[in-house]
């Protein structure tokens, strides 16, 4: 169980990187965001994430909210899956945990 807490929490932490390394490169992109290599490589990388939030979130939810709708998903599932993996470490022991 350890196992996949740790995986999932993983996923989730990369899934926040790109998100923020993406709002970050599209302030300073600017408008040319959009033909930037590495912009595009971190909408990839997003991509999965912000479909799952426009598939469960009403149709009243504008699409350019839907990469904050991300994040705030994904850092409340990130709080959620740590909160989890501190209760298996007190639980199995610091030694499991390392």
């Amino acid at each position: 169980m350890l196992l996949l807490t740790a995986s999932v929490k993983l996923i989730v932490e990369i899934a926040l990187m790109a998100l923020v390394g993406r709002w970050l490169l599209g302030l300073l992109a600017g408008q040319r965001r959009e033909g930037n290599f590495f912009y595009q490589l971190l909408q990839l990388l997003t991509k999965p994430f912000e479909r799952v939030v426009r598939f469960i979130s009403p149709r009243v939810v504008l699409d350019r909210h839907i990469p904050l709708a991300t994040f705030m998903l994904l850092t409340a599932l990130w709080l959620g899956v740590t909160a989890m993996k501190i209760g298996l470490c007190l639980e199995q022991g610091a030694s499991a945990c390392r």
